[in-house]
């Protein structure tokens, strides 16, 4: 009989906002004054995903993968990092299910490329589009968020691995 092994994983990732630097969301340039400041090329949302998938494998995080000390990952395209760490889950023999995600930014207005950022998403993790979510809020002014700062994500995954049974 085989039983499936149903695993979630939740991540979190936060990058404050810098001059000179282009802004970068799930894959998508938006056009923006500001860009997010991080050793890759800070996509808070491919991070948070790629951490939520990492953990529900029980295989550590971004940070362990792909370390901020490494000169390799310098300005690093996230959705590459995001594309192997989803190898890396696939290696464990799990299979990515679906993935949900929030975005908490005060501006800019990111809704215009919530599905670019989805079926970019979806092409990393070889997964339908249909189960990649990407939501956008603001924080109503409130924190550093709603100071205008940074940005936030949150994401969480379904991931699942076939076993045998006695």
């Amino acid at each position: 009989m085989i039983a499936p092994d149903m695993r979630c994983g939740i991540g979190m990732d936060v990058h404050a906002f810098v001059e000179g630097r282009k802004l970068i969301l799930g894959g998508v340039e938006i056009p923006y004054k500001l860009g997010l400041d991080g050793h890759s090329d800070a996509d808070v949302l491919a991070h948070a995903i790629a951490d939520s998938i990492l953990g529900a494998a029980r295989i550590g995080d971004i940070g362990k993968l792909f370390p901020d000390t490494d000169p390799a990952f310098k300005d690093a395209n996230s959705m590459l990092l995001l594309r192997d760490a989803a190898c890396a889950v696939r290696s464990k023999g799990f299979r990515i299910v679906d993935v949900d995600s929030v975005l908490a930014a005060q501006q800019p207005k990111l809704s215009p490329y919530r599905e670019q950022m989805r079926a970019n998403l979806a092409a990393a993790l070889e997964i339908p589009i249909e189960n990649v979510g990407v939501k956008a809020t603001t924080t109503e002014h409130l924190g550093f968020v709603g100071r205008e700062e940074g940005i936030c994500a949150w994401a969480t995954c379904l991931i699942s691995k076939e076993r045998e049974t006695k």
